[in-house]
């Protein structure tokens, strides 16, 4: 142990590879973190990190090869995640705009850099490089601006989700085009076609054993109930399908969507999601992060005019393009052109096609360097300015009125009528549970269950309860549960800490009223964690058993006491010195505890503030409230009589008239 010790001692420097990290993530959580509080998208956080920390400017990162493999992992993830949300269902409702509105748009832009390209004595393969390379939108920037601004169902929304469709599918093809539009490229057309029937053949069979083969394997490993394993599992399904299109020939891009759209048709899809966005974000951080480090911001100033009025062009061609392209679908030329605003920018996959084709000698506008570090700049400053786009798109819209088009509506409608309002989210399966659902179904309430257990999503999808496989501790499958549009939700776990952890991630998103229905709680951290109601099934059990036998050999007045409200009466700290006796507790009888037991009739109910002991006013026979106090001490008392919030402290006379905040 001790020479362990005296080598880790000695060891002299840091390893190479700490320094290019450390800088990386720190940069990008710091950059993130301002932006965030300036109100600013992070990935143009993201973008600014990496050229601040870029071997052209501070120099951290001077070898970028590191930060290179990691971001090409990002863009396996981010193409991965592309293909688990590309849902059939949902693109088959808007599949018209995807068709002809994303196809169009592609043609056009590709056209556009085309024209220009030979406009300038190029060659049109430079120019149909150029053009590729200009019609793609940024999927990331665009999806994460439409989530923050709730404008994902809009039909500008739905717009631009179609297009970007197309754009995402597109690029498979052009990753495919570009290496043959080289000037080393053999074969010409016969080569392109060879390709594209490989890329089709191995689509082909991927699909075919993936349909056959994963669902069954998805199953088995969810019957573990094991997010580890679960998520390796999707990790290695998403990797192993890329590596075995590469070895084909095919871009590890397309195998990484092919291997995401295998796993959206598992009914485990959003539980694969939710594992896998975490990792999804922290290396999508780091591609944009290093899309930021290859711009020369020397480079920039000394071609600032350059730089401005390429951007000019490049914003006016993909507004005009994909304005042209929407148009036609009966959207209304506003909702046309603010979709095309909000895709204004140049796409992360465009610097996927910049490697590949500075790989086949190809250059944008063939400018060589220069016209790389010119598309760059451009690239990132458009990035930049997306959500300001964004912004103005938005400003045209309170204009469109009618003329946005009756048949805008019509197409977004579908995606709304499938979403579930105003129910009862049950977050964990268990026999009591599926029974409540079933019981709440029978009454017109609708439910929805989120569960990890296969066996019990099936017995609550035979109950008729709706079903969201996946780990309620993921935001994501929170909000595809509808956590947003519940009415209440219960947190059904065994364990109290568990249930604490989950009721902190449905307080962190929403102000649902939370049942927690767990054993062994305890009432300090549920309240913490913003519960509202406790049900403890030992202690139910026993309530309910006294409150059966009671009603029938005594004759007692009934109350409304919540058995299960859970109660933090925050004291205010000028209105005594006994504050800290008030704790989290719970209600002990729906009555007085020494009324119930006597068969006596009680007028007013207060509640003991550090044990949760019900008992009756002093206008009350019994005045079982004071007795308590004078029997155990206990300071502070609240009234439960409905509308009312006052308390009062025994030993300094004092009444409060409401918790503190």
């Amino acid at each position: 142990m001790n020479a362990d010790l005296v080598v880790l001692a000695s060891s002299e420097g840091v390893p190479r590879y700490l320094t290019a990290t450390a800088a990386l993530v720190l940069a990008a959580a710091v950059v993130g973190y301002l932006s965030v509080r300036v109100r600013v998208l992070p990935i143009v956080g993201f973008l600014l990190a990496g050229v601040l920390i870029g071997p052209a400017q501070l120099g951290l990162v001077s070898s970028t090869e590191a930060v290179d493999a990691a971001a090409e992992i990002g863009v396996i993830l981010l193409l991965f995640t592309i293909g688990i949300e590309f849902s059939l269902e949902r693109l088959a409702r808007v599949w018209r705009w995807v068709a002809f509105g994303g196809g169009s748009q592609v043609v056009l832009a590709t056209g556009a850099g085309l024209a220009v390209t030979v406009a300038l004595g190029r060659d049109w393969k430079v120019g149909l490089f150029t053009g590729f390379l200009l019609a793609l939108s940024s999927t990331a920037i665009v999806l994460k601006l439409l989530a923050d601004t709730g404008g994902t169902s809009s039909t500008r929304g739905q717009l631009a989700l179609a297009t970007l469709v197309f754009q995402d599918l597109a690029v498979v093809a052009m990753v495919l085009v570009v290496p043959l539009l080289g000037t080393e490229a053999e074969g010409g057309t016969g080569a392109l076609l060879e390709a594209l029937g490989i890329a089709v053949a191995v689509v082909g069979v991927v699909l075919v054993v993936a349909r056959r083969v994963m669902p069954k394997v998805l199953e088995r490993v969810a019957a573990l109930c094991s997010p580890e394993v679960f998520l390796l599992a999707v990790v290695a399904i998403c990797f192993g399908t890329a590596y075995l299109t590469a070895l084909a020939g095919v871009s590890v891009s397309l195998g990484a969507f092919l291997a995401g759209l295998v796993v959206s048709e598992s009914r485990h899809s959003t539980h694969a999601l939710s594992e896998i966005l975490p990792l999804q974000v922290l290396f999508s951080a780091i591609f944009f992060v290093s899309v930021g480090m290859l711009l020369d911001v020397g480079f920039l100033l000394a071609n600032l005019p350059l730089v401005l009025a390429v951007a000019v062009v490049v914003l006016a061609v993909k507004t005009l393009t994909t304005a042209a392209a929407l148009a036609p679908l009966r959207v209304g030329w506003r909702q046309a052109v603010a979709a095309g605003l909000l895709l204004g920018q140049v796409g992360e996959f465009s610097f996927v096609l910049l490697t590949v084709g500075e790989g086949a000698g190809l250059s944008p506008l063939g400018e060589g360097e220069d016209g790389s570090q010119v598309f760059v700049a451009t690239t990132v400053l458009l990035m930049m300015l997306t959500p300001a786009f964004g912004s103005l798109g938005t400003r045209l819209l309170p204009r469109a009125g009618a003329t946005a088009g009756s048949s805008a509506g019509q197409e977004a409608t579908p995606a709304e009528a499938h979403e579930v309002q105003g129910h009862v989210l049950m977050l964990g399966w268990g026999a009591d549970s599926v029974a409540l659902g079933a019981d709440l179904r029978a009454r017109g309430v609708p439910v929805v269950m989120t569960t990890l257990n296969p066996g019990g999503a099936a017995e609550a999808e035979a109950a008729g309860l709706t079903v969201v496989r996946g780990d309620a501790m993921r935001a994501h499958v929170l909000e595809e549960a509808g956590l947003a549009r519940a009415r209440l939700v219960v947190v059904a776990e065994h364990d109290a800490e568990e249930a604490a952890r989950v009721a902190v991630m449905v307080r962190g998103q929403s102000d649902v009223p939370v049942v927690v229905r767990a054993t062994g709680v305890d009432l300090e951290d549920l309240a913490a964690a913003g519960v509202d109601h406790v049900v403890d099934p030992a202690v139910a059990g026993r309530r309910h058993l006294a409150e059966v036998v009671g009603a029938r050999v005594v004759e007692v007045p009934t109350a409304d006491v919540d058995v299960s409200r859970l109660v933090h009466y925050r004291w205010p700290s000028d209105a005594c010195p006994h504050g800290a006796a008030s704790v989290p507790v719970q209600p002990g009888t729906a009555g007085c505890e020494e009324c119930l037991r006597d068969g006596e009739r009680w007028v007013h109910l207060r509640m003991c503030l550090s044990c949760g002991h019900v008992g009756c006013c002093d206008s009350s026979p019994g005045r079982h409230a004071t007795a308590h106090h004078r029997a155990t001490d206990h300071p502070l008392m609240a009234s439960l009589e409905p509308g009312e919030t006052w308390a009062y402290c025994f030993l300094d006379d004092t009444t409060v008239p409401e918790p503190r905040g």
